[in-house]
């Protein structure tokens, strides 16, 4: 009799061994599955209808992911292949959603040999559709040599949409033709004051039937 109670009780306490060890394995699956979201949607704003549809094509390889294992440079890698790209944002929305909202960089000239564009962000752009009227640049120059040099230009009282065309010479000098047809001849040095002393002689009534201002040597000044 003794016997066969410590049976009963071995039985139960098997039986309760085994309903934890269930539930424990149910909840243990339950916040697993909680932390294996898989994405199946990416939205993409902010550039052209052609240009969105590219870029998700290339994040194609996201889909069914992991979205808590999908890290910044997977994103990164397609993004940096479009130089008409400013800045973006990445946003998860858990727990199977990625937004990404893209800043496009401004147009700000015109490569004169290639009519590729300039982007704000120094990089240069394919986009044979855009036909807005910018200046032209004329030589070979570094894009971090333009950016600066538009800085002066903005720094200064001049319009930089008053420009026809740019030139870089391999001395690291630039001369400007206005859309009025004059050039201006500017000095390595001290752009921002040679800018406005320019600015200054244009609006005087000085320069009637004179169309070169030549800035290149200091303290001399040079019309014709």
């Amino acid at each position: 009799m003794h016997q066969l109670i410590d049976k009963k009780n071995k039985i139960i306490i098997y039986l309760l061994l085994l309903f934890i060890l269930s539930t424990t394995s149910g909840k243990f699956a339950q916040n697993q599955n909680s932390y294996s979201s898989t994405i199946n949607q990416i939205n993409i704003e902010g550039l052209s209808n052609t240009n969105n549809s590219k870029i998700l094509n290339q994040l194609n390889n996201l889909f069914y992911k992991n979205i808590l294992l999908v890290g910044k440079q997977d994103i990164q890698r397609v993004i940096s292949k479009y130089n008409v790209i400013e800045e973006y944002t990445v946003k998860k929305i858990y727990p199977s959603t990625i937004n990404i909202n893209i800043k496009p960089t401004e147009f700000v000239a015109r490569l004169s040999s290639n009519d590729l564009l300039v982007g704000g962000n120094g990089k240069l752009i394919e986009d044979k559709e855009n036909n807005v009227i910018l200046p032209y640049i004329s030589g070979e120059f570094y894009s971090q040599d333009f950016l600066n040099f538009k800085k002066n230009i903005v720094e200064s009282k001049f319009n930089f949409t008053k420009i026809k065309t740019l030139f870089f010479f391999p001395s690291n000098r630039w001369d400007i033709l206005t859309n009025d047809d004059i050039l201006i001849k500017l000095p390595q040095d001290n752009l921002t004051e040679s800018l406005n002393l320019a600015y200054k002689i244009i609006n005087s009534n000085d320069l009637k039937n004179k169309n070169l201002i030549d800035l290149r040597m200091n303290n001399h000044l040079i019309i014709k």
